[in-house]
């Protein structure tokens, strides 16, 4: 998969996004919580300009960003029945992944894949490898933020295929027919890919980017 170069003004956005965060947080006085808040003002400017997103919501989603400013860290589950890998439709745009999401604070990165698979397909899984840990801002659509992506190996324990508020389908694929409108950066076909390979080859080495 090819890569996408990540625009000049994006890495700015971001990096200054990330310091004006890291240093509200730790700010002394008003004085500088404010510069720092306008540093986050002008990360939302760069922004508008680039992509015609309006200005005012930008600074907000930034402060519910809180603390010493870290990428987020997504999760998925490769979960194999009979050779196929489970995949769910998304509801927000019609796409298929592998069932996951961002991890939660106080759950380890395999419990929050074990209960994204759960919650998002109805198949209680046990997490038993990782397969990769992957840099998930580098192919379009880019987004703002930073996230890095695992995807674990897990073994199928029991349950059936049930959607949910954020699925609309649940079903086992061939790796022949992997269903080709995937959702977004959530699964793409390299993911896929290294899943099937580390459900084959059991001594694989954790893949990385």
């Amino acid at each position: 998969m090819k890569k996408t170069p990540i625009p000049r003004w994006l890495q700015w956005a971001r990096e200054i996004q990330a310091l004006a965060q890291s240093g509200e947080s730790f700010s002394m006085n008003l004085w500088q919580s404010q510069r720092y808040h306008r540093l986050m003002e002008i990360a939302a400017e760069i922004v508008n300009e680039h992509t015609g997103h309006p200005i005012e919501p930008i600074p907000e989603s930034f402060k519910t960003q809180i603390g010493y400013a870290t990428p987020k860290v997504d999760v998925r589950g490769a979960v194999f029945h009979d050779g196929k890998l489970l995949m769910v439709r998304e509801r927000l745009d019609n796409g298929w992944t592998m069932p996951g999401g961002w991890a939660d604070v106080g759950d380890s990165p395999a419990a929050a894949a074990e209960r994204e698979v759960w919650e998002e397909s109805g198949f209680r899984v046990q997490a038993r490898k990782v397969i990769g840990v992957y840099d998930a801002n580098r192919v379009e659509p880019l987004t703002l933020y930073h996230a890095v992506k695992l995807v674990f190996l897990c073994q199928l324990l029991s349950g059936e295929a049930t959607p949910s508020d954020e699925t609309s389908e649940v079903a086992f694929f061939a790796e022949n027919k992997i269903p080709a409108s995937l959702s977004g950066e959530r699964t793409r076909p390299r993911h896929i890919r290294d899943a099937f390979a580390s459900m084959a080859d059991s001594t694989l080495f954790t893949v990385f980017e």
